[in-house]
């Protein structure tokens, strides 16, 4: 029988394991402090348990840490990690170090259900949510763990459309019992899915992102069938009745496409629908995947494009492309991995 994984649990759901095996209430602290402050490889290290309280803990429980299955890097530093999660799929994390920060980014699903065109992830169809443990997982165990100082939930699958795992996530990585991370050092991207961003806002005081990539309404459901019943609109209302805070950010990302969304009309449009909201745009390059007939415009239209919507007051940046040498689009290595072992 399978053990149940310690790591990944939230405080409380720690004291429920605690009064389950009868242990003491304030025995659930401790198991946290060892799971998220201090780098155990076993439960047979919580020293400050008694020996029998271990024995019991291991009967039904253990860690729950697992290394990464295969690594690649970049010539410009940027690694990339594959993780098997769910029995028999895979999912990739990525470090990106940039000066004094490291950013990890973070699969939150196996596959996609959001079946955006320019994606390689949602090519493979929807597989599985991630639990928290699966999540943390890969931050944990990457070996560059104790360099991190940055968090973004933007590799594989839809962060809120996995709400509760991600939550829990967030809860275990800004909570003092946990790592204590800053929820200004986290963010979150989404498609725009409504009912989650609702929650997330309420729940969390992580950054929001939400791709974009169009303004416009029936050139972006083309692109995101989300679009038909979330739409830009929508998910612009929640953010314009919500009450951020100074410290909370609300970024657009916005890949440029050749031809398709990189126009003057463009612009005017981004910044008629965006009035009125404190935020920023990140422009990414798009990043080629197998049979897509999509192209990235060459420098100069991105650079104009970025001083276009800049000169209309909204702050716009082009994000750095990295990673381009070792499949750095998302999907491109667990699909890989995959379809090797179907074969």
């Amino acid at each position: 029988m399978q053990k149940e994984k310690l790591y990944g649990k939230t405080l409380n759901e720690l004291i429920a394991v605690t009064k389950r095996i009868g242990l003491p209430g304030f025995a659930a602290k401790q198991i946290s402090d060892w799971l998220y402050k201090k780098e155990i490889q076993s439960t047979d290290e919580m020293t400050n348990l008694s020996k029998s309280a271990r024995e019991l803990l291991n009967v039904d429980y253990e860690l729950g840490l697992s290394a990464p299955v295969s690594s690649s890097e970049s010539s410009d530093g940027t690694k990339k990690y594959l993780y098997k999660v769910l029995k028999d799929k895979y999912i990739e994390t990525a470090y990106i170090p940039d000066d004094d920060r490291a950013t990890i980014c973070v699969s939150s699903q196996s596959g996609c259900k959001m079946g955006c065109i320019f994606c390689m992830t949602g090519k493979q169809g929807f597989q599985g949510n991630l639990s928290s443990n699966e999540i943390l997982n890969q931050f944990r165990s990457m070996p560059e763990f104790a360099n991190l100082t940055n968090m973004v939930f933007m590799g594989m699958g839809e962060p809120l459309d996995n709400t509760a795992e991600v939550l829990k996530s967030l809860e275990i990585l800004t909570s003092e019992w946990g790592y204590g991370w800053s929820p200004t050092r986290i963010t979150v991207s989404t498609v725009g899915f409504i009912s989650g961003i609702k929650e997330f806002l309420e729940k969390s005081r992580c950054h929001l992102a939400v791709s974009l990539h169009s303004p416009f309404d029936e050139e972006r459901r083309k692109l995101m069938p989300v679009q038909r019943t979330n739409t830009i609109e929508d998910v612009l209302n929640i953010i314009r009745n919500f009450d951020f805070n100074s410290q909370r950010r609300v970024s657009f990302e916005y890949i440029l496409f050749k031809g398709l969304n990189d126009t003057p009309l463009h612009v005017k449009e981004l910044a008629r629908i965006l009035n009125g909201i404190k935020c920023r745009i990140n422009i990414i390059r798009f990043h080629p995947i197998p049979g897509s007939q999509f192209q990235s415009p060459n420098l100069g239209i991105t650079i104009n494009f970025k001083e276009a919507l800049n000169s209309k007051g909204i702050l716009t940046t082009i994000r750095s492309s990295r990673g381009l040498d070792i499949q750095a689009a998302c999907g491109l290595l667990s699909t890989l991995e995959q379809n090797k072992n179907i074969s």
